[in-house]
């Protein structure tokens, strides 16, 4: 199976399985450019304050300013950025309800609706998916700077291949072995993964050849500072994240997966299908059932109750 169908088929799979919220492709570097397969971030203490906030991502620098939900700042006050990206921050951020304006004097003030709760998220899981074990490429130093790094809780690889102790050996001890096939369901462990120190200082390594090893020493606020926008991440964007081609032959399963009969197999919409596909259709999308799936499935909330939505210009200059 293509990796991007294996990927999808473990989302769903433990979408079903695990209370937590589950996405796909995200950062999971400081200064490198280390991309996480599939992430799982369990709910934490304060995960019903940070629903109630809104569905999507909050801007880390709305964040991490100095506006909270006292006194209104002036807005170009509120992040440590260039004022043109400040001004896209501060509107998405009045967008989707993380952020109230006001007007005094001509001059725009904002506050947030809401304190953000900074221990929202748990534990977080990510997982290396390798449906075939005898094309490893980069997986070792993969895997290595998840573990040296150690920005997530636990790391885990999921193979549909049979794994051997030949496999295991060029694998660190401290990830976890998941043996998964996507045509079933089923899911064994191999091996479980270790607990990793999150909390201290970690190495990422940038790059790695026979000859030298580039390293980053991340700092313990580095790494909470990442860890943070890593869960926001993944809790505005989810693992659907792709949209059903306009094709009359692709029918998604009860997960919301891009099947096609004609392909006999889960399809990636934006390089499988089209114009250039012999069994192309022409068609409006299927309907899409992704947001209503994820409330249902998951902890996340859509459209929470008591937050504003201001489409972005329209109150700019309002009461001048």
């Amino acid at each position: 199976m293509q990796e991007y169908g294996f990927e999808l088929a473990l989302s769903a799979h433990l979408e079903r399985e695990r209370e937590a919220i589950v996405s796909r492709q995200l950062g999971g570097g400081i200064e490198g450019r280390r991309v996480l397969d599939t992430v799982l971030v369990e709910p934490g203490s304060a995960f019903a304050e940070r629903a109630a906030i809104t569905g999507e991502t909050i801007p880390p620098p709305a964040i991490e300013g100095p506006v909270g939900t006292g006194e209104a700042r002036f807005w170009k006050r509120t992040v440590d950025c260039h004022p043109e990206r400040a001004r896209e921050v501060v509107d998405r951020a009045v967008e989707i309800g993380f952020f109230e304006r006001e007007r005094r004097s001509g001059r725009e003030y904002v506050r947030q609706t809401a304190r953000y709760p900074d221990d929202w998220f748990g534990p977080i899981l990510a997982v290396e998916n390798k449906p075939d074990l005898d094309r490893p490429g980069a997986l070792e130093t993969q895997l290595l700077t998840d573990v040296h790094l150690a920005l997530v809780d636990r790391v885990v690889l999921a193979t549909a291949s049979h794994v051997t102790g030949a496999h295991l050996n060029r694998i660190p001890d401290a990830v976890g072995v998941w043996q998964f096939d996507p045509a079933t369901g089923e899911r064994a462990v191999v091996r479980e993964p270790t607990a990793l120190p999150t909390d201290p200082a970690g190495v990422e390594i940038i790059e790695r050849t026979p000859a030298r090893t580039d390293v980053h020493v991340a700092t313990a606020a580095e790494k909470a500072r990442r860890r943070r926008r890593l869960a926001e991440r993944a809790y505005g964007k989810g693992w659907r994240t792709y949209d059903l081609p306009a094709c009359a032959r692709v029918a998604p399963d009860d997960d919301g997966l891009p099947y096609c009969p004609w392909k006999n197999r889960v399809v990636r919409p934006a390089t499988d299908c089209g114009a250039d596909c012999a069994g192309h259709d022409p068609a409006d999308p299927p309907a899409d059932e992704t947001p209503r799936l994820r409330e249902v499935r998951t902890p996340w909330v859509a459209d929470p109750d008591g937050r504003s939505r201001t489409q972005v210009g329209l109150d700019r200059f309002a009461g001048e």
